[in-house]
């Protein structure tokens, strides 16, 4: 047995490792606590890669946060009210702009994020879309567009050029025909295409009566038919049901990516997230991208675009949670964030100052119709959200399906409407 010196000794050396393996636990338990996984829930089925790069590439710099994701590309709002109403929100939410962002806020599911400072790097006239009285409650993470993405080689062989106006369009789709190209590869076996179809010619035929019309549905003194000529609506969807391919009603998003990629169809009518996936199949595509002129008057045809997909955090998330998902928004706004989002998601940032000068011509495009200001809304965003979800998608595919017919479909969307500002 030790005494004096030695044995004093001995006891600070004991006493020093039992206060050290205590740090070092102590150390770690913190270190576990402060272990987060968030739950991602989005709806871009043409990034489901590209969103694994990009949460793979936050968490390497967090090294303490790990990110699920879940995908539900169709019906994602109907998903999200079940799971919200249930107390089953997910802790970052991509949500489509202007009037989803406006019900999850209206209803207390959604995080205010109006001081965060990675709202001040975005451009300022892109938080309308995310703005509910006052408040915003989604930071807004791209600018879209939907029209007409055409193959330049199949223009340029059989010499014709971009269709400014409705006229040339059916022009363009005679010739097309005429070589046997189908003009169009659509997908009507899903709806929400035609839902986008049907509200961007609507917009295109309404102009200037457009935002006048908006005020007085929401007040329950209008009708979908009354800024346009009902007739001309229908007659545009019958065109581009009759000039794009006989199994369009068989085809979904896979088939119509495929046709055009392959060169069997001259033109999608799609949103540019369409031309990231087409480009994919078929790297040697070359690609333009022009409004769908719905009239004959060049100035009126104008690029559907604006804010497409914004991110929230769910106000229901724990304290941890919240300071993770605030964390992973802040980092969206960084320069390896913005790369990857244009280079691999191939999307248009809203970010200030992001260089989009790697973007392919379509995006370009898109960035040229933005800067002169030759665009619309997306009307179908400021609509209640169940009138495009429901009776847009579901009226313009019945119509192309011929179960319903014009008068029907109007009814459908009146009714639905009258039903939710009524609420």
């Amino acid at each position: 047995m030790m005494t004096g010196k030695a044995g004093k000794q001995l006891k600070q050396l004991l006493l020093g490792v039992l206060l050290a393996g205590l740090l070092l636990g102590n150390a770690a338990t913190a270190l576990a606590a402060e272990k987060v996984n968030l739950d991602l829930f989005f709806y871009k089925q043409e990034i489901v890669k590209q969103m694994g790069e990009l949460t793979a590439a936050f968490t390497k710099s967090h090294p303490n946060v790990t990110i699920s994701l879940e995908i539900v590309p169709n019906e994602s709002m109907a998903v999200l009210r079940t799971r919200m109403a249930g107390g089953k929100a997910p802790d970052i939410i991509q949500l489509q702009s202007y009037s989803a962002v406006f019900e999850f806020a209206r209803a207390g599911w959604l995080a205010d994020l109006t001081n965060e400072p990675v709202i001040k790097k975005v451009v300022p006239s892109t938080l309308n879309a995310v703005t509910y009285r006052g408040r915003v409650y989604a930071l807004p993470m791209d600018v879209a567009g939907i029209g007409i993405i055409y193959n330049k080689d199949i223009f340029h062989k059989y010499g014709l050029k971009p269709p400014r106006t409705f006229s040339e369009l059916v022009k363009v789709c005679d010739a097309l025909k005429k070589h046997g190209v189908t003009p169009f590869a659509s997908m009507f076996k899903v709806n929400w295409s035609l839902g986008h179809f049907i509200s961007m010619v609507h917009t295109t035929l309404a102009g200037p009566k457009l935002m006048p019309w908006l005020e007085k549905m929401n007040e329950g003194k209008a009708s979908f038919a009354d800024p346009i000529n009902k007739a001309q609506l229908f007659r545009i969807l019958d065109f581009y049901k009759a000039n794009s391919a006989p199994n369009a009603a068989e085809m979904d998003w896979n088939e119509q990516q495929a046709a055009f990629a392959s060169g069997k169809a001259a033109m999608m009518v799609q949103g540019l997230w369409s031309y990231g996936a087409a480009i994919t199949t078929n790297p040697k595509l070359k690609c333009g991208f022009i409004p769908f002129p719905a009239t004959d008057n060049p100035q009126a045809n104008k690029l559907f675009a604006d804010v497409d997909s914004t991110f929230a955090i769910s106000s229901t998330s724990s304290p941890e949670k919240m300071k993770a998902a605030k964390e992973f928004l802040e980092w969206l706004a960084t320069p390896e964030a913005v790369k990857i989002w244009v280079e691999k998601c191939k999307l248009v940032p809203t970010f200030k100052g992001a260089d989009v000068s790697s973007m392919d011509a379509p995006f370009q495009d898109l960035v040229s119709y933005l800067n002169k200001g030759e665009t619309n809304p997306w009307a179908f965003s400021m609509y209640p959200v169940a009138v495009f979800e429901d009776a847009c998608k579901n009226g313009a595919q019945e119509y192309v399906f011929g179960r319903k017919n014009p008068d029907q479909v109007i009814q459908y969307i009146d009714e639905v409407w009258r039903r939710e500002i009524s609420k």
